[in-house]
């Protein structure tokens, strides 16, 4: 095991200095760069803005309008052991950066906020671009990366993350077997992350 691993418990070389060393913080619930992804999947309507470089392209889109958000990622990052790049990669997929929000809502107004909570499940603290609504979202998100975690002790660390993003949108109740959580969501989150980790989240 290599030092500062034992646990789980975050290194502080790795937590304490993000600015630092950039590459180095990944959090506590795995390396987003170790981890294979196909990025979106292809269909019969979406053939040309699929797989690695389809997320790459929609996450480079997205990549001006989360910028303004970077310390705050980090900070809510830090605070929850979570790596930056998945916050900004969940922010891109769910709601482009705020840019198709209305005051904070999705087009129906069910969902809030930058990482998009659903009203009927959660009530939304704070404006939908304040540090509050990025801790109440990035919690949940560790909340259901732990559930998959006791849930399935036997899996591996990129499994308990993959399902963890899977059980953030589905819950983890959907989850029952590793083929539950290879899907389009996860694998383009992953694939949004890495480029967002190249661009110094």
């Amino acid at each position: 095991m290599p030092p500062g691993t034992s646990k789980g418990l975050y290194p502080l070389t790795h937590s304490m200095s993000p600015r630092l060393h950039p590459r180095l913080y990944h959090g506590c619930y795995g390396d987003i760069m170790t981890i294979e992804t196909p990025g979106a999947s292809c269909d019969i309507t979406r053939l040309i803005n699929c797989g690695i470089r389809g997320s790459e392209m929609f996450a480079e889109m997205d990549l001006k309008a989360i910028k303004p958000y970077q310390t705050l990622i980090k900070e809510v990052g830090l605070r929850y052991c979570v790596d930056p790049a998945l916050i900004a990669a969940i922010i891109s997929r769910e709601s482009h950066g705020g840019t198709v929000l209305q005051d904070g809502w999705d087009h129906r107004g069910h969902k809030f906020g930058l990482m998009q909570l659903d009203k009927q499940i959660y009530k939304p603290v704070g404006a939908w671009d304040s540090k509050e609504h990025l801790l109440q979202a990035v919690g949940i998100l560790t909340d259901r990366i732990k559930t998959i975690q006791k849930k399935f002790p036997t899996w591996s660390v990129a499994q308990h993350l993959k399902g963890g993003l899977s059980a953030y949108k589905s819950g983890a109740d959907a989850i029952v077997n590793p083929v539950d959580i290879d899907n389009d969501l996860v694998n383009d989150l992953l694939a949004r992350a890495k480029f967002y980790k190249r661009h110094g989240f």
